[in-house]
Parts: C-alpha cells; sequence; structure tokens
C-alpha cells in the first residue's frame, strides 16, 4: 500500500503562528487537529510557536488545559473529525502553546503580539483569523498599523483569512480593498478547506496527467456537468448564521465554485501558484451572467421540512434554534450555470447543495454524450445510456467510471458496469480534517490552493444575479427532511434533458 506522506516533503520553516478567536470552533476543531497531525509528521520546526489570542480571559495553562479536554472527548467520538488523535503525544505539543488575552480592536493587544514576535527565536509570523467576518479587515488593519506585516529578505509576515469572503460582490470588493491596502496580495492567503481535500486536488491530476481523459474534456464529449455537494445534518446551532446567508452564500461562491474551477479550467502553463490562480479566474469570470429574468429561471431555492432521518424525526428548518418561525432563508439551491468559452460553450452545469438530504455526498458527476445507436436499431437496446465519470469528494474518495457492457445470454441486453479507484484501496490515508496541507502550504509560503482578489471578485460577479433576483422576489420551495431536494430542482435539470445523479450510489466496484 502506498504512504500518504511523501518522503521528500521538507519541515515547514519556524514561526510564530497567531490564531485569533482562540476560543472558537474553528481552532478547537480543526486548527489545533491540524497542527497537531502535522507536528507528528515532524512537518513543524521545533521552534513553530503556536499563540491563541481572544478577549475571553485565560492563561497559557488554561488554553493548553481546555484545548486537551476538548480534544480528549473529540477522540471519543467516532463521528468527530479530529477523531482517532494520540493524546499520548499532547504533552509534548502543548508547550507549543501560548495564550494572549487581548480585545482585536484594541492597540494593547497589537503591542502584546509584537513583544511575542521580539522575544521569539524566530521573526516569522503567521496570522490566522479564525474570527467572525466582521473582524477580518480591521485585524489586517491594526496588524498594518502596528508594523506587524513588514517583510524583509529573511522574514515573512502572512495574513490568513477564512470565508466567508463577503456577502456579495460589492462588500467582496471592499473586503479585499481594505484587506489589500494593509499588506500585498503575496502576504494574503484566502483559504478554502475543500481544496486541501485529496480528491479536490486529484482532480487536476485526473484531467492533466492521463492523456485519456484531456482529449475528451470538451464540449464534443460531454453532455452537461453536476457538482453536488449534499449533507443529511440540518444547521444544528448554525441557525442565526444561517438567516444572515442561507445555502447560496454559504456554499456556492467558495466550495461549489472551487470544484468548478478544479474541473472545467485551462491546462495552466505551469502548476504554479500565479498560473493555476489565473487559469481559475478566468474561468470563473467566463460564466454567463444572467439576467434577473434568467437568474430566476435557472435557480431553484428550497427549504427542509420536518421528517424522518435513518428512522428518526428530524425538525424542520423554521423549528431550529435561532430560526424564525415564518423565515424563507433556503437550506436548498440548484443552479444551471453556462461558462461562455471555447471548451464549454452549450455545455451546461448544474450545481446544488443542500441540507438533510438523502446522503452524505460532494461529488462531480461527468456526463458524456451518449453513443450513435445506429448499430442496434431494431433490438431493445435502441437508446444507450450516457457514460459519466464520478469524481468522488467525499466519503468514499475514489474516481469511477460507469460503461456499458453486453449481459451474458442469448439477447443483446446490456449493463451498466463501474470501473473505479477508491484511495483506502491504494493508499494509507490517515485521519485529516482536510487543513493540514493548507496550513503546511501557508507556512512554506505556497499559495497555489488559495484564492486570489480577482478570483473571490469573479465568483460573487456570477452568483450576483441569482442574488439580486431574489431580493426582488423568489419562492423557497419545501422538501421533506431525508430526501433529495425538491421537485422544482428535478423540473430544473429535466428541462435540459437530464436527471440529477443518484445521491449515495455506491461506487465499489463489483
Amino acid at each position: 500500500m502506498a504512504q500518504s506522506q511523501s518522503p521528500q516533503t521538507s519541515t515547514a520553516p519556524p514561526a510564530t503562528l497567531f490564531l485569533f478567536g482562540a476560543s472558537g470552533d474553528l481552532v478547537k476543531r480543526l486548527l489545533i487537529p491540524s497542527l497537531f497531525s502535522l507536528s507528528r509528521m515532524g512537518l513543524l520546526d521545533p521552534a513553530l510557536r503556536i499563540v491563541g489570542i481572544d478577549i475571553v480571559p485565560g492563561s497559557d495553562d488554561s488554553f493548553r488545559q481546555n484545548l486537551a479536554d476538548f480534544l480528549a472527548n473529540q477522540a471519543d467520538d467516532s463521528d468527530a473529525e479530529a477523531g482517532g488523535i494520540d493524546l499520548e503525544q499532547w504533552p509534548d505539543f502543548a508547550q507549543r502553546l501560548h495564550y494572549i488575552e487581548g480585545d482585536f480592536t484594541q492597540a494593547a493587544t497589537y503591542r502584546a503580539i509584537d513583544e511575542t514576535i521580539q522575544a521569539s527565536t524566530t521573526a516569522n509570523a503567521l496570522f490566522y483569523l479564525a474570527t467572525a467576518p466582521r473582524f477580518f479587515a480591521d485585524i489586517a488593519e491594526q496588524l498594518g498599523t502596528a508594523g506587524l506585516l513588514r517583510e524583509s529578505d529573511t522574514q515573512f509576515r502572512r495574513v490568513v483569512v477564512e470565508k466567508p469572503f463577503g456577502h456579495d460582490l460589492a462588500s467582496a470588493q471592499a473586503l479585499n480593498a481594505r484587506l489589500l491596502s494593509a499588506m500585498s496580495e503575496s502576504q494574503l492567503y484566502r483559504i478554502d478547506h475543500f481544496l486541501g481535500k485529496e480528491t479536490v486536488q486529484n482532480i487536476l491530476v485526473a484531467r492533466f496527467a492521463n492523456v485519456l481523459f484531456e482529449p475528451l474534456w470538451n464540449n464534443h464529449y460531454i453532455d452537461h456537468v453536476q457538482i453536488t455537494a449534499a449533507e443529511t445534518v440540518g444547521v444544528e446551532q448554525r441557525g442565526s448564521f444561517y438567516e444572515k446567508n442561507g445555502a447560496l452564500r454559504d456554499m456556492v461562491p467558495n466550495h461549489l465554485f472551487q470544484l468548478l474551477a478544479m474541473v472545467a479550467i485551462e491546462p495552466p502553463a505551469a502548476f504554479t501558484a500565479d498560473a493555476l490562480r489565473s487559469e481559475k479566474s478566468k474561468l470563473l469570470g467566463a460564466i454567463r451572467p444572467w439576467s434577473k429574468e434568467e437568474a430566476r429561471h435557472n435557480s431553484v431555492r428550497g427549504q427542509y421540512q420536518a421528517g424522518r432521518y435513518k428512522d428518526k424525526p428530524v425538525p424542520g428548518y423554521r423549528d431550529e434554534p435561532d430560526v424564525d418561525a415564518a423565515s424563507t432563508t433556503e437550506t436548498y439551491v440548484a443552479l444551471k450555470l453556462m461558462i461562455d468559452n471555447w471548451r464549454w460553450m452549450g455545455v451546461p452545469f448544474y450545481l446544488r447543495t443542500g441540507k438533510r438530504m438523502s446522503a452524505r455526498d460532494t461529488e462531480i458527476a461527468i456526463c458524456f454524450k451518449p453513443a450513435p445507436y445506429a448499430p442496434f436499431r431494431d433490438t431493445e437496446v435502441d437508446h444507450l445510456k450516457s457514460n459519466y465519470l464520478i469524481i468522488q469528494i467525499q466519503p468514499d474518495e475514489g474516481i469511477w467510471l460507469d460503461f456499458e457492457a453486453k449481459r451474458p445470454g442469448l439477447m443483446r441486453e446490456m449493463e451498466t458496469i463501474q470501473l473505479g479507484f477508491a484511495y483506502k484501496d491504494f493508499f494509507d490515508l490517515p485521519s485529516s480534517t482536510g487543513y493540514e496541507t493548507l496550513l503546511y502550504d501557508c507556512l512554506i509560503g505556497d499559495q497555489m490552493l488559495f484564492q486570489r482578489a480577482d478570483t473571490i471578485e469573479n465568483g460573487w460577479r456570477a452568483v450576483q444575479p441569482f442574488l439580486d433576483a431574489w431580493q426582488e422576489g423568489s419562492r423557497v420551495d419545501g422538501y421533506e427532511a431525508g430526501q433529495d431536494g425538491p421537485a422544482s430542482a428535478d423540473a430544473l435539470i429535466e428541462r435540459g434533458g437530464c436527471q440529477w445523479h443518484t445521491l449515495g450510489a455506491s461506487r465499489k466496484p463489483r
């Protein structure tokens, strides 16, 4: 079995990593477990220190203990993203952890940060903004005013910003302007954890390293593309967040557009950050801008209602905590997009994402045009099925090709056969949050998997017509929890002569 970690991977340079919002779930559930994993793999320099910053009262000892208690409970939870942590190695790692109690808006906090850097054995610093979005620009400007973002030939200063990057085109442009007034683009790492997933990164390798695929990757052979991110969970404790954002803002301009870009970009001139990010920006900039009427016609909004999941009753969205009892916020969205470039002209891209659906399933389904059926005229096989290439992002990561074969027997009957590759069958994949690769890249200065300002803005530019159309009025169709979205979403794709790929379909070859 192949190993998941290349022996050529080198240790990241020493630095002080500051985690703004240290008491939040992102730090506890994802960032600390990811850093712990990198430490266990020997990829963190012994001099690297991790400093939590928050207004919550605390000390180095309390910060370490709170994280240890949380991770101990997490390790016992088989469904937890950070499950499987070896707490025997925690004490050594905990010595890296420190804490600054401070208000993000006060200059005294940034003086404390400067003193911490001055006392360190390295002048390198990485600032991770794991905070509410309203603090992003303020923190960046405070860091700039305090001189903490000045770089030299011997020291780096970098800032990591979590999604969401704005809530519409205008706010994204304003946020980028404020961030880039404090630092250069080369210092800014806009992070999307989807790009840390192995199967997402493997899209580029599958496309560009295999002559089998790339000649067929165009409108001559591909009928349409489906991109799905389905969840079985509801909004849980994120009701107030969802009320302000909804499924479109939460998932489409970031996660789904990242998958869209990876599957549809032109081959970059080189696998460098600038070349790859330029192709992504061009691709998102080529999405056809719908009019408001077209946007309404090519979109569906849904909201889950009370239903059952695994034979257990689950509440509807309006019954969730912190949700308006008359809410019209969408928990499901389906879109039809067109890309106006040479490769994809005429090929529809269907995107859907939703909560409380029948299966947890993130996948890209490439539907090829059916073969001519003339040789099978006057037989029972007079309409051939399309071949599908399924890129499974989660769960059961892998790539699967559906093709037709003759069923044994005297009759000319066909059956769909699956030819597939499952990651777990070939590679030893350790427990991962998806952040390990991205944090490592931040430390070594590789921006390939991070979004640039023009990419962010082109994504919002493509989404803005839907936001504008919905603001003027758009219905929200109900769907029962445990089902695969509203009937109107089926109608949307059926108007193009297509059907949604079945959620949770087995991807194991027979």
